[in-house]
């Protein structure tokens, strides 16, 4: 089994894709199966510090940059779809991660061409809330292009039994349920906050609630903004801190909608956070919200949730079985059910503590990825025996 993975970023610059992409196609080396990966050195204004086409070696994968150029998320490499071209034969299937990407789609075509088949990861981008942000865009492209691509693939892999039904609503029955998860080692622990509170001094001897994700429209930081608001108001000594890169330009309108809720100034924006400095943050966390209008499957829930935090997430986050685990209170997209769920955990701490000992255990027992990289690999071997996945 040879397999080529292809995604238009690897920069964690641009959320949770990369992340998954890495951290699946190391737990693949693991396992021993042969993974090539292949990507371009985007990197917003900047460009990834790698050699470019040629191959590295790394945890037991190989990784192949391309020269890109980008504005924002929108990337092109004709030196990758070159190489792809010449070279996709080579290899039993194709992963592409990511949609509404023109690098992806043509991609997809060259798969099409060769007649090498290949497997869609649409990353939750055809969910509801999705499809409706900058809908025209989206409208046009999704009919010339990707319902075409999509029609094509093998399998899509759906990330929710949530997002499954709403690509069979799509008319998309050749869907696969495999979740992201997270890298066990890097939880197994605890962290020191120490190190946040350094970087951070005006977090120090606060009750601390943490967002963690990119500042963007579908995050729901509008609503956020009056929930903490109300929280605040009853609880002086809680700090709000919202912890995640700025790929489009949205703080001015993120701190606005603070500043008019009035609790801009007992709340912290750190920008990017990663490695020892991001799980100094979940160490130093009371409490994790994600207020979400839209979500694939969060790896940031997973890893707050992993880490013991009593959570507050919505509905859009796509993560039902919490619930019914009771390790994660799981809400409707409102401020006032975000603010109101908050305010409970804050007043019921020891609840809200057995209720993160659960949320461990519910992320340990189901949600690795040595765990899921095994699902993956079972739908790739029933792809290539031609049976269903």
């Amino acid at each position: 089994m040879k397999i080529l993975v292809i995604t238009p970023y690897i920069s964690s610059i641009y959320g949770g894709i990369a992340t998954v992409v890495t951290e699946i196609v190391k737990e693949f080396g693991v396992l021993d199966i042969s993974i090539d990966l292949i990507t371009t050195h985007a990197n917003e204004s900047d460009a990834l510090d790698v050699p470019l086409n040629t191959w590295i070696s790394c945890h037991g994968y190989r990784v192949r940059y391309f020269a890109s150029w980008n504005i924002n998320d929108f990337i092109i490499s004709s030196s990758l779809i070159y190489w792809l071209f010449k070279y996709v034969t080579e290899y039993d299937l194709v992963h592409t991660h990511a949609i509404f990407s023109p690098l992806i789609s043509t991609a997809q075509k060259i798969c099409q061409f060769h007649n090498v088949p290949y497997l869609v990861t649409p990353h939750g981008m055809l969910e509801p809330w999705a499809l409706d942000y900058k809908a025209w865009k989206k409208k046009i492209y999704y009919q010339f292009l990707e319902n075409s691509t999509l029609n094509n693939a093998v399998a899509v892999q759906a990330l929710t039994i949530a997002e499954s039904n709403q690509l069979k609503a799509l008319g998309f029955n050749n869907t696969v349920v495999v979740p992201n998860g997270i890298c066990r080692q890097d939880f197994e622990h605890p962290s020191d906050p120490e190190t946040f509170y350094q970087h951070f001094p005006g977090t120090r001897n606060k009750i601390l609630i943490l967002f963690l994700g990119r500042l963007d429209p579908k995050k729901g930081l509008d609503l956020l903004a009056p929930a903490f608001a109300k929280v605040h108001h009853l609880f002086p000594q809680t700090h709000l801190v919202i912890a995640g890169p700025d790929s489009i330009g949205f703080l001015p309108t993120v701190e606005k909608y603070f500043s008019q809720a009035g609790c801009l100034d007992a709340t912290t924006v750190t920008g990017m956070i990663t490695g020892s400095l991001k799980s100094a943050a979940l160490a130093a966390a009371d409490l994790y919200v994600a207020p979400s209008y839209s979500e694939g499957f969060s790896v940031s829930v997973l890893e707050a949730m992993v880490s013991g935090l009593p959570c507050v997430i919505t509905t859009s986050c796509n993560f039902p079985e919490a619930a019914t685990a009771h390790a994660a209170h799981v809400v409707e997209i409102s401020a006032d059910a975000i603010a109101n769920t908050l305010i409970h955990c804050l007043k019921y701490p020891d609840e809200a503590k057995d209720m993160g000992d659960r949320a461990r255990q519910l992320i340990i027992e189901n949600y690795t990825w040595d765990k899921i990289a095994i699902q993956m690999i079972e739908v790739y071997q029933s792809i290539l025996d031609r049976q269903p996945a």
